[in-house]
């Protein structure tokens, strides 16, 4: 379930390393939001529930940070993220 980051760091482009380490910081927080949902689902304590579901909101906002970073840093993933999202609009659109 958890991603691992890349062992060997030695082997990235310089110029690649920002971008590799907010993409590896998104995996960390989608996995850790995906396990607090799951979590949440499998309690039957509702202030554990509460806390969970919380904590799993707050990883949310952490990707929005770590992919604002990215996409600063990565022109062509803005412009792919772009095309994605246009592309589910015109098939929502049908």
């Amino acid at each position: 379930m958890l991603s691992q980051i890349p062992i060997n760091l030695e082997n990235i482009d310089p110029k690649d390393l920002d971008k590799e380490i907010l993409r590896a910081a998104i995996i960390a927080e989608l996995d850790a939001t995906s396990l607090y949902e799951q979590m949440a689902s499998m309690t039957k304590n509702a202030l554990l529930k509460k806390v969970l579901l919380d904590i799993a909101r707050e990883e949310k906002t952490h990707v929005g940070e770590f992919q604002a970073l990215l996409l600063k840093e990565d022109s062509e993933q803005e412009k792919e993220l772009a095309e994605g999202k246009a592309e589910v609009e015109e098939m929502t659109e049908k």
